[in-house]
């Protein structure tokens, strides 16, 4: 198989430096503007063909072999999160009330590491590697945005890859899952209307302070008591917004939270259910219940046929990396568009690293994580490219 080590050993220092920059300067979704423009610079100069503003911000860059063979779409996610970073490294957001907290600036990093890997061995390429920088994931409005602009589209790729740096994982183990990996999210949405009021005078109004509180508790039973024990659904109520005086009983009150399962039957059970629990008990205590639900992503399904060969990839590239075969989450990604679209594979890279206090979850303010996992993944992600555009380069069927 190629051996892409020793360039890796000789770039990763300007990876990392690379990953350091992006940090400092995050941007939220739609809005990657600076991030795209390195990514586009950066590519064109490896010489590839770039096309900018591709779903609004995404890019889209096109490696073409010397010779005929299958396309290979490598998908990284390049947004931020509307978060005040309170880690004290000098790498640290330099924009107020945005960061990087869930490595996407690794991600960005680790597909420019591979396009410059591959690049570097244009001649003997027997296809072409797509390469999918998309803005948006966060709000899983990205993949949508870049497919309906024509990024599977000329050439139509075969395949699809994409990693994801995940800090349940220790640095140096790498999950690769058959089937649904995360999970379908819906946003769901509860308006209720009732009959504002003085607080002193409670029994001239239907508050929906009152209905909103028995719908969250009645919600919590939906999983309990309509999902079978052998299947896994999350029903999760994240907001709850109503009045803004100490004295009023408010006219309205509004809830919002996430479904989510590894099935889309599971998920219009939830719909189902989410419906008639708050519709019922609205009515019961006098007050309407509006219901909206409305899709953020699909469940991730890997290819096991891809999967199959991937595993053979990275324990033939990385033997000493754990490779972890039955990890899930009900975590969402948008890349669910992209595999739905084109069979494929999206693998976990270990991150965390506790001893280095490199451990804290996706998506809190003092997320970080161990930048060793950076050409670990650019490895492990390049040879697999390779194994369907470099002749001879495919793996031993895995064990």
């Amino acid at each position: 198989m190629t051996d892409f080590k020793p360039r890796i050993a000789a770039r990763q220092d300007a990876w990392i430096a690379l990953r350091r920059d992006l940090h400092r300067h995050p941007e939220l979704g739609f809005q990657e503007v600076r991030t795209a423009g390195i990514v586009a610079t950066t590519l064109h100069n490896l010489g590839l063909e770039v096309q900018t503003g591709v779903g609004q911000t995404g890019v889209v860059a096109l490696l073409e072999g010397a010779a005929d063979g299958p396309t290979v779409l490598v998908r990284a996610d390049m947004d931020a999160l509307p978060i005040q970073e309170e880690n004290e490294v000098p790498y640290a957001s330099q924009t107020a009330g945005v960061m990087h907290a869930c490595g996407h600036d690794g991600h960005t990093t680790i597909a420019l590491a591979v396009a410059e890997l591959l690049s570097a061995h244009r001649a003997e390429l027997a296809g072409r590697v797509k390469f999918v920088f998309q803005p948006a994931e966060e709000i899983g409005r990205g993949a949508q945005a870049m497919i309906a602009a024509g990024a599977l589209q000329a050439p139509v790729p075969q395949v699809s890859l994409g990693l994801h740096l995940w800090n349940e994982v220790s640095v140096g183990a790498v999950a690769l899952v058959d089937g649904p990996m995360m999970a379908a999210a819906c946003d769901m949405t509860i308006t209720i209307q009732g009959r504002g009021g003085h607080g002193a005078l409670p029994h001239e109004t239907r508050d929906p302070i009152v209905a909103g509180c028995q719908i969250v508790s009645a919600l919590q039973t939906i999983v309990s008591r309509n999902v079978r024990p052998t299947e896994v659904a999350v029903v999760s109520v994240t907001e709850f917004k109503a009045g803004d005086s100490f004295n009023v009983i408010p006219a309205s009150a509004r809830l919002r939270g996430t479904l989510r399962a590894f099935r889309t039957e599971m998920i219009a059970l939830l719909e189902e259910r989410v419906r008639a629990v708050s519709e019922e008990i609205a009515a019961a205590l006098g007050c309407q219940a509006e219901v909206a639900v409305e899709q953020v992503t699909l469940p991730v399904i890997n290819d096991t046929g891809v999967n199959e060969r991937l595993a053979a990839v990275f324990r033939a590239v990385a033997p000493d990396v754990r490779l972890i075969r039955n990890f899930q989450t009900m975590a969402a990604e948008d890349m669910s568009y992209f595999l739905e679209a084109v069979p494929g594979a999206f693998f976990f890279v270990g991150s965390a690293n506790p001893q280095r206090g490199l451990d804290y979850p996706h998506h809190h303010p003092r997320f970080d994580f161990d930048e060793a996992a950076i050409p670990l993944a650019a490895e492990l992600l390049a040879t697999a490219v390779a194994s369907y555009v470099l002749p001879g380069a495919q793996p031993e069927r895995a064990e």
